[in-house]
């Protein structure tokens, strides 16, 4: 079975093509700068005799169906496929899927235009994903698709987790709530690390932590989502590498007084120019490592607070699991740096949290135990594979409907 895997964004459409029988990946590659004068396409693959093989071309390229028209010639030409029509399945990644979407869904023009309603929850990513889903959609229309949604893993979470304490009537009128994030990369994880614990995930409890440029929590209560530290938007939680997280919303009210910022200007400023950027002007993790070392007080106190940030919700959603069998970080800063790993675990002890140092030095393509053998949780450090998570639900959702 081969699924082609879809991210598509405003500017840009990345892609996955797998094959199902061995979860290899046959080809991949993204379209960029979709839209402006001279965009980028790429593609990467292997032929037959297992030999890789690379091919970019800047052109100008309007628009999402002249991206996808590109990316499926780039895949025929390669000899993975001998057309779209040569494919199993489409698997469409979708950030918001509201209180709309609690699992994948079969793409059809009612799932199309709850996406499109969803619209003012996701205004950054869901007009792209809807603009290729609909492409996808019209090239390909004997293909069986599936919108795969972000948001969907975080469904389980109990009501007095998900609401604010503001006037019920936004919830109501607007369907304000938390929502959460990275819910593909937190139910590949979860997964994984039952497997490598050899523990039925339905009885796994777990904190996972997605640490990249955009970063989260989630406690996993018996393989469900029971909290995560993203809201509404992705804005909520941790402190990311341009994103604020968690601050007093009183700061917007002072700022606007004070500084006559509007709300375009503060909505800038918390999603664009806060964070690791915000505070030592880098929101690279390895640039604000080498700057510290180097004696750069600001990027020292970047990391200091993005790893007391993490210890804060370790601890929290420790409490409100009771029982931790295993914390588990992924993503490309939870992956890479120990560091952060070492001072996010620090002093929990009283937790039966306890890492180990050399261990947590050492680095693995796989799956890598980090814990000290007298810890009583877990830890782990566990390659994310969100692109083969959509894939596998892809597979499943359709096998379902056919």
């Amino acid at each position: 079975m081969k699924i082609l895997v879809l991210n598509a964004g405003s500017s840009s459409v990345k892609y996955q093509l797998f094959n199902m029988a061995n979860n290899a990946v046959l080809a991949s590659g993204m379209i960029e700068q979709i839209g402006e004068k001279e965009s980028m396409a790429k593609i990467k693959y292997k032929d037959a005799d297992d030999v890789e093989h690379k091919r970019e071309q800047k052109c100008a390229i309007p628009d999402h169906d002249e991206a996808l028209k590109w990316m499926s010639q780039a895949l025929i030409h390669s000899g993975v496929i001998k057309d779209l029509n040569d494919l199993d399945g489409i698997g469409h990644r979708v950030v918001q899927g509201g209180a709309s979407f609690q699992e994948p869904a079969m793409v059809n023009e009612y799932v199309m235009s709850e996406i499109e309603r969803l619209i003012p929850l996701g205004p950054l990513h869901n007009p792209g994903h809807l603009a290729g889903m609909r492409v996808a959609v019209h090239q390909s229309p004997n293909v069986p698709q599936v919108a795969i949604f972000d948001t969907a893993f975080h469904s389980t979470l109990p009501k007095y987790a998900y609401m604010y304490a503001i006037p019920y009537k936004y919830y109501d009128d607007l369907r304000i709530r938390r929502y959460g994030f990275h819910g593909t990369s937190h139910r590949y994880i979860v997964k994984e690390a039952a497997k490598y614990l050899k523990q039925d995930v339905n009885t796994l409890n777990a904190i996972t932590l997605h640490l990249g440029n955009g970063a989260s929590v989630a406690a996993i209560e018996n393989g469900k989502s029971v909290d995560t530290s993203m809201g509404l938007t992705p804005l909520e939680g941790l402190i990311m590498g341009t994103r604020s997280g968690d601050i007093d919303p009183a700061i917007l009210f002072y700022l606007a007084r004070k500084r006559g910022l509007t709300l375009d200007d503060l909505d800038k400023m918390l999603n664009k120019e806060s964070g690791l950027k915000g505070i030592c002007g880098s929101n690279d993790m390895r640039e604000i490592t080498q700057m510290a070392e180097e004696g750069d007080e600001k990027a020292q106190l970047a990391r200091d607070m993005f790893n007391y940030r993490l210890k804060k919700y370790i601890g929290s959603y420790s409490a409100v699991l009771g029982r931790v069998d295993c914390i588990v970080f992924t993503g490309g800063i939870g992956e890479n740096d120990s560091g952060v790993r070492l001072k996010s675990c620090e002093n929990l002890e009283n937790f039966g949290i306890k890492i180990d140092p050399l261990l947590n030095e050492m680095r693995s393509s796989d799956i890598l135990q980090i814990s000290a053998p007298d810890s009583k949780v877990k830890v782990l450090v566990i390659p994310t594979n969100e692109e083969l998570e959509i894939a596998m639900e892809t597979m499943e959702m359709i096998e379902k409907h056919h």
